[in-house]
């Protein structure tokens, strides 16, 4: 049970498996008004940087759960060595379906709506998991500026231009579903920049290091691409961010 093996190669150096920065992490957690052991799920957890801060610096207790064992160890190492240990812990299972035993405080999945096959799938999902007037997190991207054609939003990491809204469209959609957003941190382009950026250094010593590997030419493909996709078409076209919802 894992998740494709490129995101395990190209994302292994990684903290942040999305354009958010530690900053913006510190962000959303200082505007969510975070308390002391409010208990927090987040699907999708990756390697822990979001829980693992939050509970240093708000003393909240969470949950993770991610399909990468990679990153799942990460996370554990993670809490361990922010001496978090004791208030988070981290499940290695796939997230999809999973329903926290006891109601949360907050229920998030944070870059990862393809757990419950989408954005209103997940959005079903996390409110099984919460409290009577808890919030959830969506981290989701949104167009920047509309592809002109499938083959530029293919580019971007989608199939077509309608598989991801504008921002006023995807708020709008959050209301329509009768969801109040209460808050909101939108990535910026350096955001982009680390996400993606930081993952060349790591295919290339990866390459280096593992020269007869049959995954070899399609990682040498991959890094040989992506920073001109990159700068072309992701860091132009695609907006991406946290809301927070209420039920109303």
């Amino acid at each position: 049970m894992d998740i494709p093996r490129i995101f395990t190669i190209s994302e292994s150096a990684h903290r942040i498996h999305n354009p958010f920065t530690a900053e913006k992490y510190a962000t959303l957690g200082r505007v969510l008004r975070l308390t002391p052991e409010m208990h927090i799920l987040d699907l999708g957890s990756g390697s822990g940087e979001m829980l693992c801060t939050w509970a240093r610096d708000h003393q909240i207790t969470g949950t993770g759960v991610d399909l990468s064992p990679l990153f799942t160890g990460q996370a554990k190492a993670r809490a361990l060595e922010l001496k978090v240990s004791e208030r988070v812990s981290f499940i290695h299972r796939d997230a999809a379906g999973y329903v926290a035993a006891e109601p949360c405080d907050i229920a998030a999945c944070v870059g990862a709506t393809w757990i419950a096959g989408g954005l209103e799938g997940t959005l079903a999902l996390l409110r099984q998991s919460l409290k009577p007037g808890g919030m959830m997190l969506i981290g989701e991207p949104f167009w920047r500026r509309r592809p002109e054609s499938d083959a530029v939003a293919q580019a971007c990491g989608a199939n077509a231009p309608e598989d991801f809204l504008a921002l006023p469209e995807l708020v709008g959609l959050f209301d329509e579903r009768g969801y109040d957003v209460v808050e909101m941190v939108l990535a910026d382009q350096e955001g982009w920049d680390r996400y993606e950026a930081a993952k060349w250094l790591t295919l290339r010593r990866w390459l280096e290091a593992n020269p007869n590997d049959p995954f070899a030419p399609e990682v040498r493909s991959i890094l040989t691409e992506s920073p001109k996709r990159h700068v072309t078409y992701t860091r132009e076209y695609v907006g991406w961010g946290v809301f927070a919802l209420m039920p109303r």
